[in-house]
């Protein structure tokens, strides 16, 4: 289901165009939960941010392009390719002259992406360069763990998790809600981590990594990715109202995940695995699910 653009003022809408981890893959035992990479839309109103380039990107540029902005707010949570290999098939806006598009990449010590995406996007790896697409980029370098404050005043928290290289987490605070997208993150040894539970406290939705089963785990180690059971934890911890589990393992089927999604259920009941375009209005009931799970994610006080 496509919610109206632009959105009312006060809303706070995600889209999951991507939740799987490491690689896409398709086929029938993944139709229910997609099969892209990470990509995530968040809108205001008519403000839009996008998080990751993952190859759910192209799919977001081809159905909703009529509602892009001229200017668009891409912020990497880190640069592996499952994060920003969508990147030169995001249509609307790389085959558009008159849009920019900028990056924001928190991760590398304050460097922006220009240089990592350059490397990438080269021969032999990639037939062009990014320089040679109509549109224009912006790249911007910050610390994770400082706030973005864009021009039109909307300010976007961060924290730095961990992960290989390092990864950046999102927060939004709109219309009295507040949204946070953690991935991709490895749980430590003291959990949940403090300084995690007050960036992500009291959140209508946290969006969090649980890529592998706790049988997986062991085995994964040092990986940089979590378990649903970790996520939980940090949910309960903060006080979030609700909880939706992204970063989805490639070999995990719709029936495991579905299973994995009742297990999860037991123990928190506004927990969910997020699905390929689905939407939700953050501090309403969920939108576009056809099916179970429909989780009513509380008003803030």
């Amino acid at each position: 289901m496509t919610l109206p653009y632009p959105a009312k003022d006060d809303s706070l809408v995600l889209r999951f165009w991507g939740v799987r981890g490491s690689t896409p893959v398709s086929g029938p035992e993944n139709a229910e939960f997609g099969g892209n990479t990470p990509c995530l839309e968040i809108r205001f109103g008519e403000r839009l941010f996008v998080i990751d380039a993952g190859s759910g990107l192209g799919a977001f540029g081809r159905n909703c392009c009529e509602s892009l902005p001229q200017d668009i707010d891409l912020l990497f949570s880190h640069l592996h390719l499952d994060h920003t290999a969508g990147l030169p098939f995001f249509k609307p806006a790389v085959l558009d002259g008159a849009r920019t598009i900028h990056t924001y990449c928190g991760n590398l010590d304050g460097a922006s992406a220009e240089d990592a995406l350059g490397r990438l996007f080269s021969p032999p790896l990639f037939p062009v360069t990014l320089d040679v697409l109509p549109c224009s980029f912006a790249h911007h370098g910050f610390r994770a763990g400082e706030p973005l404050t864009f021009a039109d005043g909307i300010r976007v928290d961060t924290i730095l998790l961990d992960h290989p290289q390092g990864s950046t987490g999102y927060r939004f605070d709109h219309g009295g809600k507040r949204l946070c997208i953690i991935s991709d993150i490895e749980h430590g040894v003291n959990w949940p981590d403090p300084d995690l539970c007050r960036f992500v406290e009291g959140a209508d939705l946290l969006v969090y990594d649980g890529m592998f089963t706790e049988g997986e785990y062991p085995c994964c180690k040092g990986w940089g990715h979590s378990t649903w059971q970790k996520g939980v934890e940090l949910a309960k911890g903060a006080g979030a109202k609700a909880l939706a589990i992204i970063h989805l393992h490639p070999c995990h089927s719709d029936v495991q995940l579905r299973s994995v999604e009742a297990e999860m259920q037991a123990e928190m009941p506004t927990a969910f695995i997020a699905r390929e375009r689905q939407s939700i209005e953050v501090g309403w009931p969920l939108v576009g699910l056809a099916e179970p799970p429909v989780v009513a994610l509380a008003r803030r006080a």
